[in-house]
């Protein structure tokens, strides 16, 4: 690690260099992209009849799913400013495959090389540090598994309704890994942060060079600079070195491809947390720095595109979150809301992480509401749309987390309801 001077060092470039390099990386992002989105479904694999007749292929050096399976995020805006969703309706147990983590982007994402990585960390504090990766890899590490989760996931259960979304385009924008790395507080304990310091500015190595202003606070409980997910290294749109994670709070403040932080006794007030991640109050006001993601869940089965075959013991099946702790209880509902039902919660239940639920349901064949309703351990309740509506109004474009319906029809087939 390097000691540096308190205002870093600017680099000359030209204008010519930036826009050329920021109109090839965005054409790259975009062919890479639209050729993900547009490959075709493959034909089922061949087999042979009876495979204890024929030797199985040898071991090779990177696993593979089985070609039977093909689950894919859906890429929602194919520009360096979009994102990709989550297959939740495909995905079991609470752990989300790393090449399916749901992604978001300002400005694409940037190529960086580990060996030349470093994070400033610089402002009121006693000994500006710049830290290699290998200088954040020398600190003593800790694993966590915590959910990731979109500001804006979830708007299309607010203000749209289009009955064939999936769990994925819903609720897409959410997933769950487990993240290695050093806790903030270590760092911030290493430079000596100032006790004026109240918040920080934490900047993306992007061509944005986005950023947003967190509280100290935040830092000192369960904040990590991480460069690990899921037993190997970040991947590269996931914030590849080393990103902020901010466990529970909205996906936005959890930047990716850290470069800088800034302590200072104030927020910044950046652009990206005023022109957004704003919430637009119905009296004309705007709630600022909304941070914590409040309990939701979803039904992942049945829900469209999935049929039902027919009537019958089936099992209702989704996921429960909360940024503010633990998933205490989960109720479902097969009548639309008339009536409840608690369901069983599977093992583990972790703070801050997606949570399975289960709810065995007969189905006598006729039309039915399905919704489900979380809890969490400060005790609270998913609100349906009219309360969430009623207290944030309908211009809202973050924390949508209302309560979701689906419809399951006579015939079998199940499409998206937005109310009962």
């Amino acid at each position: 690690m390097t000691k540096v001077p308190e205002r870093p060092a600017t680099a000359t470039i030209t204008r010519r260099s930036v826009l050329g390099g920021a109109l090839a990386a965005a054409a790259a992002f975009v062919r890479g992209t639209r050729g993900a989105s547009a490959s075709p479904i493959p034909p089922r694999p061949a087999t042979p009849e009876d495979a204890t007749k024929l030797l199985g292929r040898p071991p090779i050096e990177l696993g593979q799913r089985s070609p039977f399976e093909q689950p894919r995020r859906r890429v929602n805006r194919d520009l360096p400013s979009g994102e990709s969703e989550t297959p939740l309706q495909d995905l079991g147990g609470i752990m989300t495959p790393s090449d399916l983590h749901y992604e978001r982007h300002h400005a694409g994402v940037p190529a960086l090389d580990p060996e030349r990585y470093k994070l400033l960390v610089h402002g009121l504090v006693e000994r500006p540090t710049v830290f290699s990766l290998q200088d954040l890899k020398r600190f003593p590490s800790r694993s966590v598994v915590r959910f990731l989760e979109c500001s804006g996931n979830g708007y299309r259960g607010y203000n749209e309704i289009k009955k064939d979304w999936s769990p994925q385009q819903m609720d897409g924008l959410t997933s769950t890994s487990e993240w290695t790395g050093v806790p903030l507080a270590t760092l911030f304990h290493e430079v000596g942060v100032k006790p004026s310091a109240t918040w920080f500015l934490a900047e993306a190595h992007d061509a944005a060079v986005y950023s947003r202003s967190i509280p100290v606070s935040k830092a000192l409980d369960d904040a990590m600079i991480v460069y690990g997910q899921n037993g190997e290294a970040l991947r590269p749109e996931q914030g590849y070195p080393a990103r902020l994670l901010l466990p529970g709070w909205e996906g936005s403040t959890n930047v990716k491809w850290l470069r800088r932080l800034e302590l200072s006794d104030h927020p910044f007030m950046t652009r990206d947390e005023t022109s957004k991640y704003t919430d637009p109050l119905a009296n004309c006001t705007a709630r600022l720095f909304s941070f914590v993601m409040d309990a939701k869940s979803a039904i992942t089965f049945p829900a469209y595109p999935a049929v039902v075959p027919a009537p019958g013991w089936w099992e209702i099946k989704g996921i429960a979150w909360s940024g503010r702790g633990r998933i205490t209880r989960v109720d479902v509902s097969t009548d639309g809301g008339r009536s409840w039902r608690a369901a069983d919660l599977q093992e583990p239940i972790l703070p801050k992480c997606h949570t399975r639920f289960r709810h065995l349901w007969k189905w006598d064949g006729q039309e039915a509401v399905l919704m489900s309703r979380a809890t969490d351990e400060t005790g609270y309740v998913q609100p349906s749309l009219a309360e969430l509506k009623a207290a944030r109004g309908a211009g809202t474009f973050y924390h949508h987390n209302n309560i979701r319906a689906w419809r399951v029809q006579p015939d079998g087939r199940v499409f998206f309801a937005l109310e009962a």
